[in-house]
């Protein structure tokens, strides 16, 4: 049966645009007359001499009614897949005109008129919202398309071509984005059972990324008055190294998520095998940080040579005299002077400075000193541990009183970064849209970050000790789903009751600093009312 003269013009609203009331009248009568087995664009086809209608239409109305047979099918897709696999409603056109697909949908646009060319379009509907999405077809969608249902490792794929692991996978996990793909759901979540996250959006309880922050050795060029760490450890050898990296691919690999790796020290640049680390962890498809000190400019470029830091982070303290007595005569200027080196190579800048009652004052002036020099300016509060405990600390009406300035500033100043878990109690008291807090989930602590130090051990939080496995006596996985991790995660009982419990979390580290049980007290700066 063919379609009523309404539903015509809803399945065929584009093609409709191009011809005149009269023309559309006589094409729709005369399509409607036919039976089954003819479709508008063949009448489109026999009819475009006779009207003058532009040459592309019969295959625009071919695109047409792909949507309006996707729109009618009832696609069942499944809850969740074991392995990535194609969207099974994509259905592909050949055409031979291009720009066709750009001419429909919401952000369509005739600013490039149809040219005659071979062009593939995509038609498909997505898994998660249930839109009819259409668009040409690009070389990464193929290309991804072809190596997910031939079950190709993206490894061979970036060997073949001659380009990075992580470019592939991130191609991968761009056309997944679009709903081209379907892949198994992450498994680094949170416990939906637990009432504390009953009922949060996915987004603050379940983590496309796992990170590792390797501290790769101790040795380090500055002697900070606030480090947490002096001690002496045996650095990690390449080997060992190798190993660790290889188990993080499984580990990623059985936990559906991509992994980063976050070189740290010490300065990892000062690790004889630095470079082959890297290296190795670039060529696992890692995304991959530098948490360290300023370096030589040619020590970058051998950096970016390999791949380029999704970030690297250096340290300030506050105005110059301030920060230079903490780091180190000197170290203000050669940051300073470092910041333009990674600008020079498109390396997103973050400089973090550690706070206390010392340098509270120093944030917004130096923030101002960054605006056009850095990427990012963030702090994290200190943790009176190591070398860090004879510094002082804001009392909680202290800290919100610079919390309320700091983000007031941050309104008009875009370096400067919304960090800290405990800025959501302001935004919690305004209404204002909550943050993800200090890693996206709250307390991130053994989640979707664990910190691994040159001897192996595994902690769940840098800043302070927090031992919960070693990584050469035990596999990523195991250390992951230890009880000593699982308490981690959990955090504090004291935020259990919390309505921002899943942004925030307090810090572990803070509440270790001062002398609190971090598994039962309430972070001493948190000054949400009772």
């Amino acid at each position: 049966m063919s379609l009523g003269p309404l539903t015509v013009e809803k399945t065929y609203p584009v093609c409709r645009t191009f011809l005149d009331s009269n023309v559309w009248g006589e094409v729709a009568s005369e399509y409607q007359s036919f039976g089954d087995g003819t479709t508008f664009s063949d009448v489109l086809s026999r009819r475009l001499g006779k009207f003058g209608l532009p040459p592309f239409l019969p295959e625009l109305a071919r695109i047409e009614e792909t949507i309006a047979d996707i729109r009618s099918y009832n696609y069942h897709f499944p809850d969740s897949v074991d392995e990535p696999m194609p969207n099974p409603s994509i259905r592909l056109v050949m055409s031979s005109w291009g720009g066709l697909a750009s001419l429909i949908g919401d952000d369509a646009t005739t600013d490039m008129p149809p040219e005659k060319r071979e062009e593939t379009v995509l038609v498909w509907r997505h898994p998660e919202n249930g839109a009819v999405l259409c668009r040409a077809a690009t070389d990464e969608d193929l290309l991804v398309l072809k190596l997910v249902s031939e079950s190709v490792d993206p490894r061979d794929v970036a060997a073949m071509g001659g380009i990075p692991v992580r470019a592939v996978l991130d191609a991968v996990d761009r056309v997944a984005e679009s709903g081209l793909l379907l892949r198994p759901p992450s498994l680094i979540r949170r416990d939906r059972e637990d009432v504390v996250y009953a009922g949060v959006d996915d987004q603050f309880v379940v983590a496309p990324f796992f990170t590792i922050q390797w501290h790769i050795t101790q040795a380090c060029d500055l002697h900070c008055r606030h480090c947490y760490d002096r001690s002496r450890r045996r650095q990690v050898t390449y080997d060992q190294g190798i190993n660790i990296l290889d188990d993080l691919v499984a580990f990623c690999r059985d936990r559906h998520v991509r992994g980063q790796v976050s070189f740290s020290g010490g300065n990892p640049y000062l690790h004889p095998d630095f470079y082959a680390l890297y290296e190795a962890a670039a060529e696992r498809g890692f995304v991959t940080a530098v948490l360290g000190n300023p370096v030589k400019k040619e020590w970058m470029r051998r950096t970016v040579d390999i791949q380029k830091p999704a970030f690297y982070q250096v340290s300030l303290e506050g105005l110059p005299d301030y920060n230079d007595y903490i780091r180190g005569k000197g170290t203000f200027a050669s940051v300073m002077a470092f910041l333009p080196v990674l600008r020079e190579f498109d390396i997103p800048s973050h400089v973090m400075l550690t706070l206390s009652r010392e340098n509270m004052d120093d944030v917004v002036p130096l923030a101002e000193i960054l605006r056009n020099c850095a990427d990012s300016f963030t702090f994290n509060r200190l943790a009176q541990v190591g070398e860090g405990t004879r510094i002082p600390v804001p009392t909680a009406m202290e800290y919100r009183h610079f919390l309320t300035e700091y983000c007031e500033m941050a309104q008009t100043n875009p370096v400067m970064g919304i960090k800290d878990n405990l800025i959501n109690i302001l935004r919690h008291e305004t209404g204002e849209t909550l943050f993800g807090g200090c890693a996206g989930f709250g307390c991130s602590a053994a989640f979707n970050f664990l910190a691994v130090l040159p001897d192996g051990e595994v902690h769940a939080c840098r800043k302070f000790p927090s031992f919960i496995g070693n990584i050469y006596e035990q596999s990523v996985g195991e250390i992951y789903d230890s009880d000593a991790a699982s308490r981690y995660r959990r955090g504090t009982s004291a935020c259990r009751e919390c309505p921002i419990r899943h942004v925030c979390g307090g810090c572990l580290a803070v509440l270790y600093g001062q002398g609190c049980n971090i598994f039962s007290d309430r972070d001493p700066q948190c000054f949400l009312k009772e």
